[in-house]
């Protein structure tokens, strides 16, 4: 195991390992974990209609428990490779916690503020080494040109903030106006923004549509060498640091790790 590995992967494993103790709420409103085995019969023979259907049964349970913990296992895959993600570029860079962190505020109509964040951010300014930086810098020029940010817009940017995602099967209008939003403020604050998506699976229209809205979008393909399309040539040659060996060099550890919460799930109580 390579040095830093041990380190990259507790970041990655630690929000996954919290899947297996995934328990359904059954709309009960119930804090922590949920409901058990025993509770959800109690509830489900309480209610004659439920009751005669027999939707008391334990793998009536388990498929409930597997349903919402598989929604867990991508959602908290996505959490661990942004904490990844950003302490990659903050030790690439020699950047400091601050600097890889970007939020901004918009006012709501009650008067209060709501804070927004990215998962990520690279300050040009903050890169000390020159070789470094002036990578970084070509690779934004590259990328705003890919997807047709005007050149007088270009010159005004510091850096780059990034949304870090395993995947964007979604096609939920609600979040892709938020994203879109986001790329906005980003331009207003000077900076490029980006999608770092992590595997391919993102729908083309989603792709076309964010581009289209000025995202540089960067997704899971290996092997082309492009840097400006590809987040693993991207971490690579850009950043300096090979994601897609740390993940190779690891896939034992990740997939054990992963088939253990999955029998956690499929199994009615454990």
């Amino acid at each position: 195991m390579k040095r830093n590995d041990t380190a990259y992967l507790d970041l990655v494993l630690e929000p996954i390992r919290i899947c297996a103790q995934y328990k359904p709420k059954f709309g009960q409103g119930t804090k922590g974990n949920g409901l058990t085995l025993a509770q959800f019969q109690t509830l489900y023979q309480s209610d004659p209609f439920y009751n005669w259907f027999g939707l008391d049964n334990p793998m009536m349970y388990a498929a409930h428990k597997a349903a919402g913990g598989m929604t867990s296992v991508y959602r908290q895959i996505g959490i661990g490779c942004e904490k990844l993600f950003r302490t990659t570029i903050k030790d690439a860079f020699g950047l400091s916690e601050a600097d890889v962190r970007w939020s901004y505020t918009v006012p709501l109509p009650n008067g209060k503020a709501r804070t927004l964040h990215l998962d990520g951010r690279v300050p040009l300014d903050k890169i000390t080494d020159k070789t470094k930086r002036d990578r970084f810098y070509a690779w934004m020029k590259n990328s705003a040109k890919s997807i047709d940010v005007a050149p007088n817009v270009f010159s005004t940017l510091a850096g780059t903030v990034f949304e870090v995602r395993q995947g964007y099967k979604s096609k939920d209008s609600k979040r892709q106006n938020a994203d879109i939003a986001n790329a906005a403020s980003a331009y207003t604050k000077a900076y490029l923004p980006c999608a770092v998506i992590l595997s391919t699976q993102i729908d083309n229209d989603i792709l076309l549509r964010y581009r289209a809205e000025k995202w540089a979008v960067v997704t899971g393909i290996e092997g082309i060498n492009n840097p400006l399309i590809s987040t693993y040539d991207f971490m690579r040659d850009v950043v300096g640091y090979d994601l897609a060996a740390f993940f190779k060099r690891n896939s034992e550890t990740l997939q054990a790790e992963i088939n253990t919460i999955l029998k956690a799930l499929l199994t009615p109580e454990t």
